[in-house]
């Protein structure tokens, strides 16, 4: 299909980003997604069907961006949903976390769009991954604040220097049914609930849509969307 229009997710292969992988997928978009191992970025891939392709690729390596992402074509669709928790506190401070962390959203987001800048058409969309921790800090979130705070600005100045493409990002709350919270016990997800005034936490489905959602709405620009259920409010 010569006007197929080309995807790349950037931590496409679970979670969030493997949905979002899937709905560009059913909708007939050459789909790139990549994770740090390449047999299971493809194996991956397969899964989805459609014109999806596996890569391996780990962003918080730089220099080696260009070289994995040199077969993708054109890109219409942008998105870097690779993510790492972490725990790092001032006092008890893990340098080599710290930087590792850091070089995946500052440096790793910034270098994947370097190298697919020119494979950018006019009306392409980039999406960001931050995190609501940029607002809300919690003990041993100080790594994961200080760079979701800066993937905040970094919106602003690309949606600048890249323009007509437009680039937003999306900041989740907490997201009931990832892997991260499913398993938390109840009175852990209850005190979370008591402070979102729609009493119900955010979801993948939710979090993925809002992502599409950013990716085709033509006059959606250097926006930092919350998807929380107004978690922030409370």
């Amino acid at each position: 299909m010569a006007d197929r229009q080309g995807a790349v997710i950037v931590g496409g292969t679970s979670g969030i980003g493997r949905k979002v992988a899937e709905a560009l997928a059913r909708r007939g978009e050459e789909v790139w997604i990549t994770g740090r191992d390449a047999a299971r970025a493809q194996a991956v891939a397969k899964e989805i069907g459609g014109s999806t392709h596996g890569l391996g690729l780990d962003i918080a390596q730089p220099k080696t961006i260009a070289g994995a992402l040199a077969e993708v074509g054109r890109v219409d669709h942008l998105v870097l949903a690779a993510i790492e928790r972490d725990e790092n506190s001032v006092k008890t401070y893990d340098i080599d976390r710290a930087i590792r962390l850091v070089t995946l959203k500052l440096v790793g987001y910034t270098e994947v769009i370097h190298t697919l800048s020119p494979r950018l058409g006019a009306d392409a969309a980039i999406v960001l991954f931050g995190g609501q921790a940029r607002a809300r800090p919690y003990p041993g979130s100080t790594t994961v604040t200080t760079i979701n705070g800066g993937v905040t600005t970094m919106v602003a100045t690309l949606a600048v220097e890249l323009s007509p493409v437009r680039v937003n990002a999306v900041h989740p709350g907490i997201v009931g049914d990832s892997p991260a919270w499913k398993d938390k016990p109840p009175e852990v997800l209850k005190r979370v609930l008591d402070r979102t005034p729609s009493k119900r936490l955010a979801t993948m489905a939710d979090v993925a849509g809002s992502v599409m959602f950013l990716l085709d709405n033509g006059s959606v620009n250097g926006v930092n969307l919350e998807v929380d259920g107004g978690w922030l409010l409370m």
